[in-house]
């Protein structure tokens, strides 16, 4: 119960569905108990006894007397309506009032149902809402130690299952409670006696419906966990087609795949066998008290002559009718420790501190006025250190290019900048300020980004282009296209602008897909460019158009590029030549030649490639 008081937040913007449910469950359940009382009178017309016997008209004495009062007017109203119409005429008086009662209560039913659904889909989108704002907002670092699919498990299934759990709960402390509350005060107006055996079946029933449900929550998370890492394996196999292919490797991952799948129908039909169990259970504790009932409430009828006939068969009829709130209460129990497991993995997500977020008083500025300062950061990913004693300075309007081996903290670099990560040691600095005293959005929206993969969404040129300028005009964002050297493909596809470039944009080259990239980083217009590898992955022709859209993106720009390929920055302002986190030389191209050291090497390698 713990995780669903912090999902009840999430139902606040509804209250007032809440509110008219519960209305509507109150007269449900009232209609459900007076239903049945109103066949008393049909049995009376039809086997009714002492019918000489004159019923004077009832005086009311109080609400303990209501049971009797209401009684006895009913006898004296159907004995009058006798005498002056007959008893055909009495018996459809009657059957209307039995057909008006049910109405009622499926009426209520109906409204009841009605105004939850706004509810229970209003917290599932909010939920689903909150949980993807979180996973936008939370840093890299903790996608890379979990599972996509696990994440698209809790925001899809999870969520899901707290939807049905929140109506079982609503359920269980509303509408069945009352409906057993009312039916329980009719029935000790009828007979006190006979409902003592009914308060002794309700407690029996729980008691019995929590034996068996104690491992229900346990064994729903090992469920759900399981559905998040099968729903992993097939995001990896869309995203690894061609290699899962390329090696024969189908066999091995139906394999996988089936193993995972085989675990969840095991821990699934666990779950669903206890979860079904609850029904026959409290059926049949319901059945041993009804056989109970009529073996007492028939000695009272036939032997003490204490009890009328018509109304033991009402009672009968309620008494029965407590069955199925019951085994509504039983479930919704089941439902509530089966969807608390989702809601702890769901609150999981949702509580998930983000280390990377705004100072109270952060900085907000949109402008670049003198340098960016790395000052003697050490930083490290796991226990060793990437980065160690690591300082640079980039004086406004050049171009600083970092090259290395794989693994000499390039990327870190650009990482840092940006603030998907933070450092751990020392500080960076943008016009001599903290970064991490800034607004995040002030940071990231003074840099655009170029990453070696071409990272683009299933949608239109236009949009992937305008990402970080959503309302910049067509001629904007052709100009942009012009400056990546983007328009000469564009401007040739069937829609323009407005061509759909398919999942990951694969409808599009490499080359095609990376200046796009460049044309979406040109549109922002940022006075700070990082280039993380921009051209590592690309043919000759494409890095050659790239690298000449590159060269024109950071003209009167401050930049900052990770390279892999040197012929690519041999313009640069200053060259730093990076190993095992160090910086081990620094200079333009032609003073690190003239050293002859390690970038010489790097040259010399890369040319006989």
């Amino acid at each position: 119960m713990n995780y669903f008081k912090k999902i009840f937040r999430f139902a606040k913007p509804y209250r007032k569905y809440a509110a008219l449910n519960i209305f509507f469950n109150i007269f449900y359940a009232l209609f459900s108990a007076l239903s049945f009382v109103s066949l008393i009178p049909m049995l009376d017309v039809l086997f009714g006894e002492d019918k000489d016997k004159v019923i004077s008209k009832p005086v009311y004495t109080g609400i303990l007397e209501i049971g009797e009062y209401g009684k006895t007017y009913m006898g004296y109203y159907i004995q009058n309506a006798t005498i002056e119409h007959g008893q055909q005429y009495t018996l459809t008086i009657v059957i209307g009032l039995i057909i008006s009662m049910f109405l009622l209560k499926n009426m209520c039913n109906y409204w009841a149902m009605y105004f939850i659904t706004f509810l229970r889909n209003g917290v599932l989108k909010d939920i689903r809402n909150a949980m993807y704002k979180k996973i936008v907002e939370l840093p890299l670092a903790y996608f890379s130690e979990k599972r996509k699919g696990d994440t698209m498990a809790r925001i899809s299934s999870d969520v899901l299952e707290i939807q049905h759990s929140f109506l079982s709960i609503l359920e269980l402390i509303v509408r069945e409670p009352l409906t057993i509350i009312f039916t329980i005060i009719v029935m000790l107006t009828i007979s006190t006696k006979l409902t003592i055996f009914v308060f002794i079946f309700i407690p029996v029933s729980g008691y019995a419906i929590s034996l068996v449900g104690k491992s229900l929550k346990k064994r729903s998370d090992r469920a759900q966990r399981e559905q998040g890492y099968f729903l992993s394996i097939i995001e990896e196999t869309l995203g690894g087609l061609k290699v899962i292919k390329g090696f024969n490797s189908e066999p091995y991952f139906n394999k996988k795949f089936q193993h995972s799948t085989n675990k969840f129908y095991h821990f699934s039909n666990k779950v669903l066998n206890r979860q079904n169990l609850a029904s026959p259970t409290s059926e049949f504790l319901g059945i041993v008290v009804i056989t109970v009932l009529l073996w007492y409430g028939g000695h009272m009828v036939l032997v003490e002559k204490s009890l009328d006939p018509s109304d033991f068969i009402v009672y009968m009829g309620l008494a029965y009718n407590i069955l199925t709130p019951a085994k509504a209460i039983s479930k919704a129990s089941y439902g509530v420790k089966k969807g608390n497991a989702a809601a702890e993995r769901v609150m999981e997500v949702l509580e998930q501190d983000n280390p990377i977020k705004d100072k109270p008083n952060a900085i907000e500025k949109n402008y670049f006025e003198q340098n960016i300062s790395i000052e003697n950061i050490n930083f490290r990913y796991g226990e060793e250190n990437v980065l160690k004693d690591f300082s640079l300075t980039v004086p406004k309007g050049q171009t600083v290019a970092l090259v290395g081996q794989s693994g000499s903290g390039k990327s870190t670099i650009a990482n840092l900048l940006t603030r998907f990560y933070d450092v751990q040691e020392g500080s960076i600095k943008i016009d001599g300020i903290d970064i991490r005293d800034y607004k995040l959005k002030s940071v990231r929206g003074m840099m655009g980004l170029v990453t070696q993969d071409s990272i683009l969404f299933n949608d239109s040129i236009r949009n992937n282009v305008a990402l970080g300028k959503e309302n910049a005009s067509d001629e904007e964002i052709i100009e942009a296209l012009k400056i990546a050297n983007a328009y000469e493909f564009v401007k040739d596809l069937p829609e323009g602008i407005e061509t759909n470039i398919g999942d990951s944009g694969n409808k599009l080259s490499g080359g095609q897909k990376q200046r796009l990239s460049i044309a979406r980083a040109v549109l922002k217009n940022p006075p700070i460019m990082i280039l993380d590898e921009a051209t590592s992955a690309l043919d000759t022709e494409s890095e050659r158009l790239v690298q000449q859209a590159l060269e024109n993106m950071m003209q009167n720009r401050t930049s900052v590029v990770i390279a892999h390929r040197l012929s690519t920055i041999q313009k640069a302002d200053k060259i730093i030549v990076m190993q095992k986190g160090k910086i081990v030389e620094q200079g333009t191209h032609d003073e690190l030649l003239a050293l002859d050291g390690i970038y010489r090497k790097l040259v010399m390698m890369q040319s006989f490639e």
